[in-house]
């Protein structure tokens, strides 16, 4: 479970970034973002880290191999404490990166795995998402 303390950071922090954003406040999301970073390195490794704050930080990235980089940060994060909806959730959001990137087998893989994970979480949406993306990705066997 995450530090009530972080998450309440993270929260508030994602809530400022996509406030800039909307603004196109470029100065300001730069400042908040490098806040969060700082906030997930600070943690990092030790009780407080959690995969939460790294995929809120994926979400905020806007290099997309970058984003892919922290997202997988995040997912080994997520396997070790096995949280299911963590590891669907990050699974789901690398595969649309991956598809942006043109790495549609990667997010076959994905999704595949965010699917596994999803068997064992209460969200039907994201359980939807990843079987109806999954669907049109996935080659079609009469082809």
């Amino acid at each position: 479970m995450i530090n009530t303390k972080i998450y309440k950071a993270v929260y508030h922090l994602s809530e400022q970034l996509m406030e800039a954003a909307n603004k196109d406040d470029r100065e300001t999301f730069d400042a908040l973002y490098k806040e969060l970073h700082a906030l997930c390195i600070e943690h990092e490794d030790t009780p407080k880290d959690h995969p939460e704050q790294w995929e809120t930080l994926a979400d905020f990235t806007e290099e997309l191999v970058d984003a892919l980089v922290i997202y997988a940060k995040a997912l080994k994060k997520a396997e070790k404490i096995n949280s299911k909806d963590h590891l669907s959730s990050i699974a789901f959001s690398m595969a649309q990166l991956q598809v942006e990137c043109g790495q549609k087998y990667a997010a076959i893989k994905s999704l595949e795995s965010a699917k596994v994970s999803a068997n064992k979480i209460e969200d039907k949406e994201l359980k939807e998402e990843i079987a109806d993306m999954l669907a049109t990705l996935s080659p079609d066997p009469e082809e």
